[in-house]
């Protein structure tokens, strides 16, 4: 067992004034989509400030999905109880899948505006997404958010609030499978030929698969327990769409779709 760190949530406040490591890791993924995205622009035939306005766009798509996602999926009683809660984002409290529609909605307006193929460009973004899902799990850890099941593996630790019992860390779990190893594996075979919709195939796929693993050792949410069976959590039952969707589009990618050059 290891202690749990003690880190403010709050990274600098003056007065009245506070700038939360949970926003900060948001500005985090956003500038590494944008330096990544700019590396690799030319493939697409886009600029330099075409990227920012990629970005821009999916910006938006992920606070207001992942909110509203959340809002929706997760936390619908405190929405109502309080409404102003809905924009009080650095309180934590933002869906994955949530954010993921927004993403969608915001690349279906770019590639219409631009006139991009809609998988070409999903190709393009999902290895750019990441980092940014990394970097919002340690703000997860830093809230003390996304407690695990009691466990005595030794890297377990007993959660703020929770009690002594060590507990599975799973929002660092989630940082290194999501975060840093979907984007090793999503950025490396983007850099060879592939077919269009591959890389969005396998992000929905991979990123599924290790979301589920996860669920088993991840409490679900105090409010709504397990779904069914004394054992299905809500993010399962969120991402096994996701999972369905990869295997569909992967298999689709192989059958119909044109190779395309690496992005280098």
């Amino acid at each position: 067992m290891i202690n749990y760190p003690d880190i403010d949530p709050v990274a600098i406040s003056l007065g009245p004034f506070a700038i939360h490591w949970y926003g900060l890791m948001y500005v985090v993924g956003f500038v590494a989509a944008w330096w990544l995205g700019r590396r690799r622009a030319h493939r697409l035939g886009l600029t330099h400030d075409d990227i920012g306005d990629l970005l821009f766009y999916s910006a938006v798509g992920v606070v207001l999905g992942g909110r509203l996602g959340y809002a929706l999926f997760y936390g619908s009683k405190q929405w109502l109880a309080d409404p102003l809660w809905l924009v009080r984002i650095w309180e934590g409290g933002m869906s994955f899948h949530g954010g993921l529609v927004g993403v969608l909605v915001a690349a279906l307006l770019f590639a219409r505006k631009h006139r991009l193929d809609f998988l070409r460009l999903t190709d393009f973004i999902a290895p750019l997404v990441p980092i940014g899902l990394g970097a919002g799990r340690i703000g997860n850890f830093i809230n003390h958010e996304l407690p695990g099941r009691v466990s005595e593996l030794p890297w377990a630790m007993p959660f703020p609030h929770m009690g002594p019992e060590p507990r599975h860390p799973t929002a660092l779990y989630e940082f290194a499978l999501e975060g840093m190893v979907l984007f090793a594996v999503l950025w490396w075979l983007s850099r060879s030929p592939r077919r269009t919709g591959l890389i969005s195939g396998l992000f929905l796929l991979l990123y599924g698969v290790l979301r589920f693993a996860v669920e088993f050792v991840r409490l679900p949410d105090p409010h709504i327990g397990f779904i069914a069976f004394g054992w299905v959590t809500m993010g399962m039952l969120l991402t096994l769409p996701m999972i369905v969707a990869g295997v569909g589009l992967i298999g689709w990618s192989r059958r119909h779709a044109a190779v395309e050059a690496p992005l280098r």
